[in-house]
């Protein structure tokens, strides 16, 4: 019997173009329509590949909402890395995390509407994900970091939980712009303007620093 030879590197390079193509097609369907709405048939048109190679790399529509939700979360804990947060002193550290986390959100407003949806589902999918968990780990190890150069240095308080502190600096800018047009309705006020977004990130990192300093 022959050896079956091994898949050419054009072959693998190809194999994961199509499969990239397909995961940012999905991203902007989930994004537009939600988990419910979006068409596989319109992810497939868009990344230009046969629909039955979606079911191949994916399985499902889950599976690919599933593998759409790790990749936007890939993207932000990476982007994070190249903070070099440990080269700051402290409450710089800090403070920048909640700038970038802020920047991140409104470059990447995709970002939001897929845990939006998400979030409808329950996290039925990202509760499966282990790689979710570890994407995540490095970052609150990162926050851990900061919090206890700035309490050896006798500038934070003691006690601060890094998830609970990471949750309100995400929660604090996601309320606020997944939220931005009935906020925006209901106090009449134009929150996309630029100067309301300038002063709401100032507010976020006022509350922030208050809250960790001693």
């Amino acid at each position: 019997m022959t050896a079956r030879k091994a898949p050419s590197e054009p072959k693998i390079r190809d194999a994961e173009r199509s499969r990239a193509a397909i995961l940012v097609a999905a991203r902007q369907e989930f994004a537009r329509a939600g988990l419910g709405g979006a068409r596989v048939e319109r992810i497939a048109a868009q990344a230009e590949v046969d629909k039955k190679l979606v079911y191949y790399y994916f399985k499902d529509k889950d599976g690919l909402f599933s593998a759409a939700l790790e990749s936007v979360y890939a993207e932000i804990r990476s982007a994070q890395l190249y903070l070099d947060l440990q080269g700051m002193p402290p409450l710089k550290a800090l403070r920048r995390l909640v700038e970038f986390t802020w920047d991140y959100y409104i470059a990447h407003p995709e970002f939001i509407t897929l845990l939006n949806s998400e979030n409808l589902h329950l996290a039925r999918h990202l509760q499966g994900s282990q790689r979710i968990r570890e994407l995540n780990s490095p970052l609150v190890q990162s926050l851990q970091d900061i919090l206890e150069r700035g309490q050896k240095e006798g500038l934070f308080r003691a006690g601060i939980d890094p998830v609970q502190l990471y949750i309100t600096i995400a929660g604090c800018s996601y309320f606020y712009l997944s939220n931005i047009h009935t906020l925006s309705a209901g106090f009449n006020r134009d929150f996309k303007a630029p100067k309301q977004l300038t002063q709401r990130l100032a507010h976020i990192t006022e509350v922030v620093s208050a809250f960790v300093l001693a």
